[in-house]
């Protein structure tokens, strides 16, 4: 498992350093993106997301590196306390954002607070086991926090992916835009407006239905015009965050499922701390599945050979 620790480790940090450019979006975003950055409320959103999430990102890989969290623990602690901070500054920027994020769709929004809420959960379940010497709990939530929101990076992929899919067949699919974005989107790439109205009478100043609501049916291709690339992003985000998190989530718990001895090895030193520090059942003083589910109570290694080293006494008087 080390070898997929290294690549989730390094996609998180090239996922950051790339999109460390993003704090300029003006220049960097997508002009749709643009359009609503350019407003007070999404321009916070956007800047309190993403000044907080790449910083998070980048520290959480040294979190779970073991020579630093052995040889340096107070830093670990300091670290875990502004990575969690970070992380609940991002998730707020992201809330104020969602209703237009890629179109702002039901589906979209849907995902976006089940992220926040489904990572707001995690890191107080880690937080709380982490207060009770839970190590290996501790571990385990951490990992799923993260599992789950590098999902933006599979997302990503899969989004190129559909935008190149969906517009080798630009005749069959369809994207609705606000005359308000098409026209920023046209004044931004310097399409000559005239071929906008054309193109989209509806947003004509000379349409004498035109309100601040009017809209406009936008064909998708990615190799097409700005507007026609941007509705290529648009309709396949959401499906790609939702087999994303999808994937990710699978993702984590297959692997903590493939690593039990070290979430073994975790709870015997749970246990020996919570021991030490005089805490009530220890080894499970956390928040650990037996006290949810139908399962074993689980005893440490030390506590099995000593009652095997009792068996075999017995046995050898015996004979």
């Amino acid at each position: 498992m080390v070898s997929i620790d290294f690549i989730f480790a390094g996609a998180i940090v090239g996922f950051c350093f790339a999109h460390l450019q993003f704090l300029a979006f003006n220049a960097s975003a997508a002009p749709c993106e643009c359009y609503w950055y350019s407003m007070p409320r999404y321009r916070i959103g956007i800047t309190l997301h993403i000044a907080s999430i790449l910083p998070a990102g980048l520290l959480v890989v040294f979190q779970f590196m073991p020579a630093i969290r052995h040889k340096y623990l107070i830093y670990h602690r300091v670290a875990g306390y502004l990575i969690i901070l970070l992380v609940f500054i991002s998730i707020v920027g992201a809330l104020m954002i969602t209703d237009h994020s890629f179109g702002g769709h039901i589906a979209t929004q849907t995902a976006v607070r089940s992220l926040a809420i489904a990572s707001t959960f995690g890191i107080i379940n880690a937080y709380y086991n982490i207060k009770r010497l839970q190590i290996d709990q501790h571990r385990a939530w951490m990992l799923r926090v993260w599992f789950w929101m590098a999902s933006i990076i599979t997302l990503r992929i899969i989004q190129a992916l559909s935008a190149v899919i969906t517009s080798m067949y630009p005749s069959s699919w369809y994207e609705i835009m606000p005359c308000a974005e098409l026209l920023y989107i046209a004044n931004s790439t310097h399409m000559p407006l005239e071929t906008v109205y054309s193109t989209y009478p509806v947003c004509s100043p000379g349409n004498s239905n035109l309100t601040v609501d009017s809209q406009v049916i936008v064909k998708v291709n990615y190799n097409g015009n700005p507007e026609q690339s941007d509705t290529a992003l648009y309709i396949g985000f959401q499906m790609a965050i939702w087999l994303a998190l999808v994937t990710h989530t699978v993702g984590i718990e297959l692997s903590l499922r493939l690593t039990p001895k070290e979430a073994e090895r975790l709870r015997n030193v749970s246990y020996k701390r919570q021991l030490a520090a005089g805490m009530q059942n220890p080894g499970s003083a956390g928040l650990v599945p037996e006290k949810l589910g139908d399962i074993d109570l689980w005893e440490p290694q030390l506590r099995h050979r000593e009652d095997s080293s009792e068996t075999v006494r017995m046995e050898d008087e015996t004979k």
